[in-house]
């Protein structure tokens, strides 16, 4: 009874335990075809199958000898600069990309990269890297990221509909706007305009200062002059930001042949790329603090062209693969299944939406970037952020006054 999938151990001895009592009874012919039997449906070798029939029990027994160390403290060393390099992104992501990320460093003096270590970080599976990151004692350990708390008509035009998670072409963008207004939404502040490709995990992001109409068009321009593929479709939320007839005819005017459409009311998981992001690119860089100035819109401008680099040119992202319904007893499942990590660059490499002259043109400009150098320049500029002052209020105007403060106004 061969299975396509092959068994593991415990079904291997759970099966020999069944057949043990007919081999044992069974004379030299019969031992012989039984032999036979199993070794098709176990896949082991005769003499496996002889050494462990013979044997008093079938129960697994403890190892006697402890394997060798394979990796060593290079291979802990290296991986602690790699891990550190991307963030320390999970291993499913981080395993694919290091040999090359490996490379990539010594080029930039920042890693020794000997032919032994660079044979165990090419054949290092996803289970030992993250056994290695679990124990590993970090010398920078991860930096804090979040700071505590300080019309319809026009949208009924624009059709609703989920962009499918199978996308292969670029250039469907998945559209937000996230706040950054602290504790209050009074007055004006800095808004970050946040667009994924869902293709290929490609992300830009731009500060606008309010989400006037001028505003919403100088952010999309920009995105628009550095984005290196065609805008096939924008899809943001009911946002009246978004939906109004002065965005609407913008689209159209500026991006040749695009499509709108639109998530369906309450339904953020038809947003789902651009919400993931959200989270980790904005909301866990700047928390829930207040940006309310010209200042802190040009500098986070500033800290998202680097933010450009680093994500689209160096950190592998997880695409899924398959998706299969699965219903028992009543109760629906569903069975995922990611494919090899690797970088929005290489996914978008990897399609006929660029030309060979853009390829080659971000490639050598991956080629000159240090990327834990620029890392570092990510974070400094996060804290050179929180360090700006706030505007003043315009609501504090209206606050009750105290006391000695009512004498000072009359």
């Amino acid at each position: 009874m061969p299975t396509e999938e092959p068994m593991t151990i415990n079904e291997r001895r759970k099966y020999l335990k069944l057949m043990l009592p007919r081999y044992r009874v069974a004379d030299r012919t019969e031992r012989s075809r039984l032999l036979t039997e199993m070794q098709t449906v176990t896949t082991l070798e005769r003499k496996s199958l002889i050494r462990l029939l013979n044997q008093p029990t079938l129960e697994r027994q403890p190892r006697q000898r402890q394997r060798g160390t394979t990796y060593n403290h290079h291979f802990d060393d290296a991986l602690r600069i790699l891990a550190e390099t991307l963030d320390y992104i999970c291993a499913e992501r981080l395993q694919p990309a290091l040999l090359e990320l490996a490379e990539h460093l010594a080029a930039h003096q920042e890693l020794e990269l000997t032919p032994e270590l660079a044979h165990q970080l090419k054949h290092a599976s996803i289970s030992t890297v993250r056994r290695h990151l679990a124990h590993l004692n970090q010398d920078q350990p991860r930096l804090p990221r979040a700071r505590p708390r300080r019309d319809r008509q026009a949208a009924r035009t624009i059709p609703m509909r989920r962009i499918p998670w199978d996308e292969a072409a670029p250039g469907h963008l998945e559209t937000d706007l996230v706040h950054h207004g602290g504790d209050t939404a009074a007055g004006d502040y800095v808004y970050t305009l946040q667009m994924v490709d869902v293709a290929t995990g490609w992300s830009e992001r731009v500060a606008v200062f309010g989400r006037s109409q001028r505003a919403m068009e100088a952010g999309f321009r920009r995105i628009q002059a550095r984005i290196p593929f065609a805008i096939l479709e924008i899809h943001p939320d009911n946002g009246s930001e978004f939906l109004n007839h002065h965005l609407i005819r913008f689209f159209h005017t500026t991006v040749k042949g695009v499509t709108l459409s639109r998530s369906r009311p309450y339904h953020k998981n038809d947003n789902r790329i651009v919400e993931q992001k959200n989270h980790t690119l904005v909301r866990a860089f700047f928390g829930d603090a207040r940006l309310d100035t010209l200042a802190h819109q040009q500098l986070l401008d500033q800290l998202y062209d680097k933010m450009w680099q680093y994500y689209n040119l160096f950190q592998p992202v997880l695409h899924l693969a398959e998706k299969q319904r699965d219903e028992k007893a009543g109760v629906i499942r569903f069975r995922r299944r990611w494919d090899v990590a690797r970088t929005p660059l290489e996914r978008l490499c990897a399609t006929a939406a660029i030309d060979e002259a853009c390829k080659a043109r971000l490639h050598a400009l991956r080629a000159q970037i240090n990327p834990r150098q620029l890392r570092a320049e990510i974070y400094a500029l996060r804290e050179q952020l929180f360090d700006l002052p706030l505007a003043r209020y315009p609501q504090d105007r209206w606050l009750i006054p105290d006391t000695d403060d009512r004498a000072d106004l009359t």
